[in-house]
Formats: structure tokens, C-alpha cells, sequence
């Protein structure tokens, strides 16, 4: 059985390890350990009955001026931890902090747009919408969708929801 649980600094380098065997993005250890003394309660791992961390959500909160709301950094499954559910157990897990603790209006994210698994977990499973298109956003200049799931309506509504808001790609 795999526990989804809050991410201490010992996971750190574990985290950077599924993330260099995982993605194609990966992160300096001093931007892993920014994000756990920034927002301790929104890095998530999933621990394997040995003890291995297989995957992991790291994600933060911005602070832009007008509606702050949480952001997904990365996520990553080990390859050999993938199509059990881990993804959507870390993500909803970062979800309920990011709405319980920080009491984010939304949750944004970023994907390549070749990435149809993502987008299908984003899109289909999690209810995220495409809110608009980054163009050459990644190194290799490969497009983003900027994805974002609504917590709760804009000031003004207290009602919750997946929310329709996002404007869709062009073509």
C-alpha cells in the first residue's frame, strides 16, 4: 500500500531523484527546499510499504496582486508506481491544503501540450480547464496550456466549483 503524506526535508533529495527519472523538467535541490520552507504543507509524497518515495507534488502559493491562489510546481510518479491512482491522490491531496490552509480561490498549472496522459488527469479526472496558451514556454519551446480548477466562485460567491471560467486555445 502507498500513503500520500506531507513531504519533510528528508524527502528532498528523494523528490528531486523521482524528478530527474520522471520529467524532462527538473529543479535545483534549493528550489525543493524554497518550496518546503515556504509552503511546508503543500509538498506531498507518496511512500511506497518500503519506505521509497515513488512520486510527489511539489506546489506553492502566488502571491499575485488581486487573487493569490495555489500553484502546482511539478508532479511526478515513478514509472513503475504509474496508472494506480497515485497522481490524483498527491494532487487532491495539495488541493485540500491549498483550499483548508490557504484558503486559495484556485489552483494553476502548467502542461506540455504534447502531454495527452497529463491532460487527460488534468482535464478529465481533476476538472481543471484550459485557461490559456503559454507559447514556447518550455526550454525546448514547446507550448504550455496554463490549467487552472476553481475552489470556490470569485469574491462575491460563496457557492464551490469546478468552474467553466478558463478561455479555450486557439485552434
Amino acid at each position: 500500500m502507498v500513503c500520500i503524506r506531507t513531504a519533510t526535508i528528508d524527502d528532498l533529495l528523494y523528490m528531486q531523484q523521482c524528478n530527474l527519472m520522471s520529467l524532462p523538467e527538473n529543479y535545483q535541490f534549493k528550489y525543493y527546499l524554497y518550496h518546503l520552507l515556504s509552503w511546508p504543507q503543500l509538498l506531498q509524497v507518496a511512500e511506497d510499504e518500503s519506505g521509497r518515495i515513488v512520486g510527489y507534488v511539489l506546489a506553492k502559493m502566488e502571491e499575485d496582486p488581486g487573487e493569490s491562489h495555489g500553484h502546482i510546481t511539478s508532479l511526478a510518479v515513478n514509472r513503475t508506481s504509474r496508472k494506480v491512482g497515485l497522481a490524483t491522490r498527491l494532487m487532491m491531496s495539495a488541493h485540500d491544503s491549498m483550499d483548508e490552509v490557504f484558503q486559495s480561490p484556485f489552483v494553476s498549472l502548467h502542461v506540455r501540450v504534447t502531454n495527452k496522459a497529463a491532460i487527460h488527469l488534468y482535464k478529465n479526472i481533476l476538472k481543471y480547464d484550459v485557461h490559456d496558451v503559454e507559447e514556447k514556454y518550455y526550454a525546448d519551446g514547446e507550448n504550455a496550456f496554463d490549467m487552472r480548477k476553481r475552489f470556490r466562485k470569485p469574491t462575491g460567491s460563496s457557492e464551490k466549483g469546478g468552474g467553466g471560467e478558463g478561455k479555450k486555445p486557439a485552434g
